[in-house]
């Protein structure tokens, strides 16, 4: 009987831990980008290992009423980034190749999602 119920309850475990879903990857590494800050001087914005599938909107750069647009983005990911020119993902888009893509100056960004 003993051994009956523990079998039982190793099936269970082994069901439980099947049917619960598994975590959102990442993209490993960093996504850097360049922004002005407050007294108009340039700065570096970063995303370390950020989530994959799900837009980011960067937060330096989220109001276009309050801020200009971030620039020279570098994609050292193992992902693609795909960056738009609007907040949460809207506007004109560009995609940067995994481990080193980036662009210029004249690539200008508010958001990201990561493939």
């Amino acid at each position: 009987m003993r051994l009956r119920s523990t079998v039982a309850a190793a099936f269970s475990a082994l069901a439980l831990i099947v049917a619960v879903p598994t975590s959102a990857g990442a993209a490993s590494g960093d996504f850097t980008y360049t922004y002005s800050g407050l007294d108009g001087s340039p700065r570096l914005g970063f995303l370390i290992d950020p989530p994959s599938r799900m837009c980011v909107t960067l937060p330096e750069v989220a109001d276009p009423a309050s801020s200009n647009p971030a620039h020279t983005p570098w994609n050292f990911t193992d992902s693609s980034a795909t960056v738009f020119t609007g907040a949460n993902c809207q506007g004109d888009y560009f995609t940067l190749r995994p481990y080193g893509g980036h662009a210029t100056s004249r690539l200008k960004l508010r958001s990201v999602v990561f493939s």
